[in-house]
């Protein structure tokens, strides 16, 4: 998913209504009979809410096929505002789509009020092999669920400056302590100059980063959650980026802002720890940069493993309460298992891929990036999305985690202060809050 999508907001109402709607109810066709011949030679109009740009070209080819199945796409907006008007008209009982693009981490943000359909009845479980592992892991529920498709992902990798690392002798970091070094190496030679920015208010890159870690942030049983979000791989993660922080060899400027874009294209930062998505980003709006770039797997804290974590991405689900069930599931299927609809998904929209038929596919892996200096990005990244831990779990109110992390740790960065003591507060907060919300925190 393009990073204005990714990229996180807080939501007006986070996680007040989650266990009051807990008791929303499946579809009936969940333990029915499902004869899919009829559902999709029956007239059916669905809804579909998205906020994915010109995805009605995919959508004609699904009504190619099935041609008694029309596809009402709604852009309800993204991000906040997308899951304000879900949760709205879930609430309320009427007014809810058949289907809505939701981002893998707000997959348990609904689950948890049962307002995604099981797609295990609809034959969901055969396609499993089609996805990336990591994917599947995070649209399967505790009990085996399958709440979504994956569509798109985001598996992290660093986007570096082949000029500025070959003008002041930086190799390219394979570890976390190659990158330390070098990080003081660059910024000693010129102090207009950092190697990366480490942003005080991105909690998402943050998350990615406690993913490849190995931390285990968050665990959900029903309205059993655990949190740890001061791990000891989360508080390795603070304690690295805010001793740098401290040294001054990183910036914490926020990202995403008219000073951060600036940032890549007057040489103040060498490389940007970010997503699958991001090439495609950095291309448009840094081209006085073009050509100067590569790509490169995460620095690592084992040099004898490689592992990765993902920043962003998205699903098709369906939502709870359609009376088209088994023609939604299987629009959400052909939408993203479809060979053409998931190639068109990278040709159209620059997404990036979550089936491993896309992303083996020589014609997508094997194209060349003038923007990188002709390098086959996509292998790259295609090579990172299979080193992405599938361990990864997301709580059921991410918004207020996010809001706790800015307010801890992020601003710990910002101030140069104790961020490994930040997590701390942060797991403070957030166990405060998940209590306060009826959750049981273990």
């Amino acid at each position: 998913m393009s990073r204005s999508v990714s990229h996180w907001r807080l939501l007006a109402a986070a996680a007040a209504s989650i266990l009051a709607l807990s008791a929303c109810s499946g579809t009936a066709e969940k333990t029915a009979p499902v004869d899919v011949d009829k559902a999709m030679t029956t007239p059916t109009t669905l809804t579909f809410w998205t906020w994915v740009p010109d995805i009605g070209k995919e959508v004609a080819l699904f009504e190619k096929k099935y041609p008694a199945i029309k596809v009402n796409v709604v852009n309800a907006g993204q991000g906040a505002d997308a899951y304000t008007k879900l949760r709205t008209a879930l609430k309320a009982g009427s007014g809810a789509p058949d289907l809505a693009q939701i981002e893998y981490q707000y997959i348990p943000t609904f689950s948890i009020t049962k307002s995604l359909v099981d797609l295990r009845p609809y034959a969901a479980e055969a396609n499993k092999a089609k996805f990336v592992d990591w994917t599947w892991s995070q649209v399967t529920g505790p009990g085996g669920e399958i709440l979504a498709y994956p569509q798109d992902t985001g598996p992290m990798g660093m986007l570096y400056r082949a000029d500025l690392f070959e003008k002041y002798g930086i190799g390219v970091p394979q570890t976390w302590d190659d990158f330390a070094a070098a990080a003081r190496k660059l910024h000693a030679a010129n102090r207009k100059i950092y190697l990366t920015n480490m942003s005080a208010n991105e909690a998402a890159g943050w998350h990615g980063l406690m993913w490849q870690a190995g931390s285990k942030a968050y665990t959900v049983d029903g309205s059993t959650v655990g949190l740890a979000v001061n791990d000891a791989a989360s508080q390795k993660v603070a304690d690295y980026w805010g001793g740098l922080a401290k040294e001054g060899v990183v910036s914490t400027d926020p990202d995403f802002t008219d000073n951060w874009y600036q940032g890549f294209t007057n040489d103040k930062y060498a490389t940007w720890l970010t997503a699958a998505w991001a090439p495609v980003f950095l291309g448009g709006s840094a081209k006085p940069t073009a050509g100067k770039w590569r790509a490169a797997p995460l620095p690592q804290w084992d040099a004898s493993q490689q592992v990765s974590g993902n920043w962003g991405g998205s699903t098709t689900a369906v939502i709870t309460g359609t009376k088209n069930a088994t023609a939604a599931a299987k629009f959400a299927e052909f939408l993203n298992t479809d060979p053409e609809t998931t190639k068109m998904f990278n040709t159209v929209q620059n997404f990036f891929p979550a089936t491993k038929a896309l992303l083996t596919d020589p014609s997508f892996a094997g194209q060349k990036n003038d923007f990188f200096g002709g390098q086959q990005v996509n292998q790259v990244f295609a090579g990172i999305s299979g080193t992405v831990d599938s361990g990864w779990q997301w709580p059921p109110f991410l918004d207020q985690s996010v809001k706790d992390w800015t307010e801890t740790v992020g601003t710990a960065l910002a101030d140069k202060g104790d961020a490994p003591g930040a997590t701390g507060q942060w797991q403070q907060r957030l166990t405060s809050y998940a209590k306060d919300q009826g959750f049981t925190v273990r």
